[in-house]
């Protein structure tokens, strides 16, 4: 037969990689060992980090940026540079046909979230985010508890994510650079976890305080450490979040999620202080059964699925308009947490 045909669904897609530091270079290596991508380039200005990538993937062209990808033909990039080139490289790439992964934020506002899932629509090609923290088994079987009906209608919800530590890269204590402080950072997988158990519903009213040094903060050119946020659902329901850096936690991290609903309850937790554990528990009254436990090696399955996703149909997904949602929503914490 003559003329164009579909590329099969057997045939593995073609990945480069842009952006090769701890992350970008975690997510290639769980990928990798999926064998459902041919790792075809890599791209990083630096120099090292670009040798320690090519020592995993020996094979792949080399470059130190997008367009060096570009031109290797590949059918998916995955992003993980500073946040504040996430848009304007996701775009490009959609531009020229190419499906895109990014880790999160997708922009630093949503204006930049959202014209970068139009470029994906426009483009007709799937557009990821790294919202790992949804394919945990944890907050997996959290969610399927609650879909099911089995805690009844969920009237509240409270969501941390406390890191004793901070990041170590400069570029994150910069707002113009990161777009925020740790609610960008931190407070996006909450806000997340929290919409999509509960199938992204409206959110009527956020009301937030967030903090720099102890101190209020005053202007979006700083970078808070704390943030607590409110967010009242159309359903009544309510929402608390609360994340910070640097925090005297007693232990690496702490990480949880509680759903309350009118026949029970679910809670995920991170196990020992682990950034990467998690138990999850169905509640009733004072009776508490297991429905998930650690060793659970979840990092890289958002990537994954993402793959999977771009092997069967390079086509645009809509509910890449989620992060437009989420994004939308992190700013009216922001709105709502500077002092006045």
């Amino acid at each position: 037969m003559g003329g164009m045909l579909e590329r099969p669904s057997t045939k593995r897609p073609r990945l480069g990689f842009l952006g090769l530091g701890w992350i970008g270079r975690s997510r290639m290596q769980s990928l990798a060992e999926t064998g459902l991508v041919d790792i075809a380039a890599l791209a990083d200005p630096s120099g090292d980090c670009l040798a320690e990538a090519a020592a995993l993937a020996p094979a792949a062209a080399q470059g130190r940026d997008l367009d060096d990808l570009l031109a290797a033909g590949c059918d998916g990039i995955v992003i993980a540079t500073p946040s504040a080139l996430h848009a304007q490289q996701t775009i490009a790439a959609l531009d020229r046909g190419v499906a895109v992964f990014c880790q999160k934020p997708l922009g630093r506002d949503a204006d930049e979230a959202a014209r970068a899932v139009a470029a994906a629509r426009q483009a007709d090609r799937l557009l990821g985010l790294d919202l790992c923290y949804r394919h945990t088994a944890a907050m997996q079987a959290l969610r399927d508890t609650v879909r099911s009906g089995a805690v009844g209608e969920i009237f509240a919800a409270d969501l941390v994510f406390h890191n004793a530590y901070g990041p170590d890269k400069p570029w994150f204590y910069d707002a113009a650079l990161s777009g925020g402080g740790c609610v960008m950072d931190l407070g996006v997988h909450l806000v997340d976890l929290a919409l999509w158990v509960l199938d992204f519903p409206p959110v009527t009213k956020v009301s937030a305080q967030l903090f720099a040094g102890g101190q209020p903060l005053t202007s979006r050119a700083q970078t808070e450490d704390y943030g607590i946020a409110t967010l009242q659902l159309a359903s009544g329901a309510a929402v608390r979040i609360a994340c910070s850096w640097n925090l005297s936690a007693g232990q690496d991290a702490v990480i949880g999620a509680d759903f309350h609903g009118t026949q029970g309850g679910v809670s995920m937790r991170n196990r020992n202080g682990s950034f990467f554990d998690f138990d999850a528990h169905h509640h009733s009254g004072t009776s508490s059964r297991p429905l998930a436990e650690p060793p659970d090696d979840w990092g890289g399955r958002a990537l994954a699925d993402w793959a999977r996703r771009l092997a069967q149909s390079p086509g645009f997904d809509p509910a890449a308009e989620e992060f437009v949602q989420l994004s939308r929503i992190i700013d009216r914490v922001y709105a709502a947490g500077l002092a006045e």
